[in-house]
């Protein structure tokens, strides 16, 4: 028996020589896979693609789960005789790698906007490049068996060039159009966002009435309506009858009378306060739709940077916060305060990234049609081309795509693929090159998730390059967040591009919680980094924590003490295998004729069997959760517990107790074959001295 087995496991003294072991065999690379056992080659494909982690920061516990999922069903599949590839990539993170690096410059007293564009770009571009070799030594740190020979990145020349080629074939094709609409404007940051880059928080906050002529109007923001000229109330209203749809009245208001016009429209709620409104088109998506139905005039009010215009008069160049009160107060003496409900409960639209609150403004943006796009997406869903594996997600997924809005893909920052469009006065010009003198290209960049939409075909080499045998991919593993963001936006660029869906199952997974059920956060000091478990209690550990109980779709709870719990396990796995090979030093296995196996280790093998088969069928029916569990129990208390309980006081050097010699052995190994998938490096480490010649690498063992 070797020496290393007379002291307890110890991963970090194996997991960094074995990971290399992995990549110099070459392994991670199909090409590279050994044939088949029997001489034949590997036909069938398995492959995955890597949600890109952005380039600027270290993996969290999202994508502990993310990587360890995909790489158990990559590392299954490879051992079955597939040609698996997984396919690693990263993201340039677009607004989010841009707004960390500017709060990292901000502390050292510069600012972007005192910046040439190509200093600021390139500053970003160092920043990012440094954070993604951080990045990527943690997915490695995590026994993620991709093929890093293929590893892309969002701003490969050969990546930029493509998507720009796609959006110039979707102008042609009128998919696109550049127009003013009512965007999000992040007033901070100086972005518009599209509706995914937001969230909604509640709040409670001060509602307030005014009168307005022979009307009152309720408001939560008083600082919009300076230039409001237009009141609404429901046709059917029976309170605002003896008024005519288009009347107009004289009204006093916050800087003097003006002549107001009424609007009877549905839009109006009956139920809301009074049931009258008075409308900002500049500030507002439901006011500014009505304007444009109605053609309606439309002044902003309120600047990029979120302080008042004169058209406030002694207002102008205050923020929002700062003025709200002191309009309030000039309404008041003015005898036009009605009342104010001090506990409105509304929800507030927040930049999901830095938690800003976005002011609707009118701008100029490139949008993408959305309306065929959702239809087609559907359409392969319901032709079962692509299936979602939860049915929840599968139900979200249908409500997005049958409520479709124009994707606003314009982003007011460097950082990213900048947009070929070209202005020349009022013309426009979308290529990739310059025109010639008097043209200025396009400022703006796309969404983030115009590029990463495109990532399966882009990473395979889309159209012609030889990866694209692995299109469609087998598989997207994602957090079930991107149910909305990502996965709408790879079905339509693979189905309008190629005319194939990019993957067949969508498997989402859930949010990480900590141990009492809540969302991690750095302010509640309750983050657990799937790179710092590892180093504590090894890569293998944390990875069973990220499985077991964590079926597809739902969100698990994550302690310290879970993956200690698995650490034991591991090393339960070593002290087995401690006692079956000093328990079998001197035994020929592989020449072992099992004819002589009697009844009782005839039945332990066929029972091994038959779970064989039980965790094949499971793991391709991706009840990853399950399988990791079942393995674990029947190692732990069928292995352990039962079965050398059961052989141990047998005299080994006797020639009739060969039978259980092999038993053990033949146990071993199948078990090991079973949990590689899920603690690779201590199956590996253990299977190096498995008694059998001409062995390979346990990652590519046949299983």
């Amino acid at each position: 028996m070797k020496k290393k087995y007379t002291e307890p496991y110890r991963p970090e003294k194996y997991e960094e020589q074995i990971y290399k072991s992995w990549e110099d065999s070459g392994f991670f690379n199909p090409d590279n896979l050994p044939d088949l056992k029997n001489g034949q080659k590997r036909k069938e494909n398995f492959s995955t693609i890597m949600p890109p982690p952005n380039a600027t920061g270290r993996l969290h516990a999202g994508h502990g789960t993310d990587m360890t999922l995909k790489d158990i069903l990559t590392r299954y599949h490879r051992m079955t005789g597939k040609k698996t590839l997984f396919l690693p990539g990263s993201d340039h993170a677009g607004f989010e790698a841009q707004e960390t690096y500017e709060r990292k410059i901000s502390k050292e007293g510069k600012s972007r906007f005192k910046m040439e564009r190509e200093e600021f770009y390139n500053g970003i571009y160092d920043f990012v490049m440094e954070n993604k070799k951080n990045s990527e030594n943690d997915i490695k740190k995590l026994g993620t068996s991709c093929d890093w020979s293929r590893n892309t990145f969002t701003l490969d020349p050969q990546i930029v060039s493509k998507v720009c080629d796609t959006f110039i074939k979707m102008y042609a094709d009128d998919l696109v159009y550049r127009g003013k609409r009512c965007i999000h404007w992040n007033p901070k940051f100086q972005t518009s966002l599209s509706d995914i880059e937001t969230k909604f928080e509640d709040r409670k906050d001060k509602f307030y009435y005014f009168k307005y002529g022979p009307f009152v109007i309720g408001t939560a923001r008083p600082e919009t309506k300076f230039s409001d000229k237009y009141i609404v109330v429901h046709p059917d209203d029976e309170r605002y009858k003896k008024y005519s749809h288009m009347q107009e009245f004289e009204v006093e208001w916050i800087n003097g009378p003006i002549k107001a016009t009424l609007l009877k429209d549905e839009v109006a709620d009956m139920e809301m306060g009074s049931g009258a409104m008075t409308i900002t088109p500049w500030h507002s998506q439901v006011d500014f739709e009505l304007a444009q139905k109605y053609n309606l005039e439309i002044e902003q009010i309120i600047d990029w940077n979120g302080k008042l215009l004169p058209v406030a008069e002694e207002f102008a160049g205050m923020k929002i916060l700062e003025a709200r009160e002191k309009i309030v107060e000039k309404l008041e003496k003015k005898g036009l305060l009605e009342k104010i409900d001090e506990n409105y409960q509304h929800n507030v639209r927040l930049c999901e990234r830095t938690n800003v609150v976005v002011e609707p403004q009118i701008k100029d943006q490139w949008f993408v049609k959305m309306e065929d796009f959702a239809k087609k997406n559907l359409k392969a869903l319901d032709e079962k081309k692509v299936r979602i594996l939860t049915p929840e997600q599968e139900k979200q997924f249908r409500h997005w795509m049958e409520n479709p809005i124009d994707w606003n893909i314009s982003r007011q920052i460097v950082w990213g693929i900048q947009i070929p469009a070209w202005f020349n006065g009022s013309e426009i010009k979308i290529q990739k090159e310059n025109p010639g003198d008097g043209w200025v290209q396009d400022s703006d960049t796309f969404d983030t998730w115009f590029s990463s939409g495109q990532w399966p075909l882009l990473t395979l080499g889309f159209p012609d390059g030889s990866d694209m045998e692995y299109y469609p991919t087998t598989l997207m593993e994602t957090g079930k967040d991107l149910v909305f963001k990502w996965v709408p936006r790879m079905l339509m660029f693979g189905l309008y591009l190629d005319g194939r869906v990019p993957f067949k199952d969508i498997y989402f997974h859930g949010m990480v919680l900590d141990k009492n059920g809540k969302k991690m956060s750095k302010s509640k000091g309750n983050v657990l980094s799937p790179v710092d478990l590892a180093e504590e209690f090894g890569t293998d550990a944390t990875r069973m924590s990220f499985v077991v109980a964590n079926p597809p779709g739902s969100d698990m709870p994550l302690s310290r003490e879970k993956v200690l719990a698995y650490k034991k396990f591991a090393n339960k796995l070593w002290n087995i295998a401690r006692f079956i090979y000093s328990n079998t030093e001197n035994f020929d296995y592989q020449n072992f004729d099992e004819n002589s196996l009697e009844d009782y280790q005839k039945e332990k093998i066929s029972e091994l069997e038959n779970f064989k088969k039980e965790y094949q069928k499971e793991i391709e029916d991706y009840k990853i959760y399950l399988v990791a569990e079942k393995v674990y129990h029947y190692i732990w208390h069928e292995v352990a517990d039962k079965i050398i309980e059961e052989v141990k006081d047998s005299v080994f050097s006797d020639e009739k107790n060969k039978n259980n010699q092999f038993l053990l052995l033949k146990i071993l190994e199948e078990s090991l074959k079973m949990l590689h998938p899920f603690m690779p490096f201590i199956t590996e480490e253990v299977w190096k001295d498995f008694p059998k010649e001409n062995k390979n690498l346990l990652m590519v063992e046949e299983f």
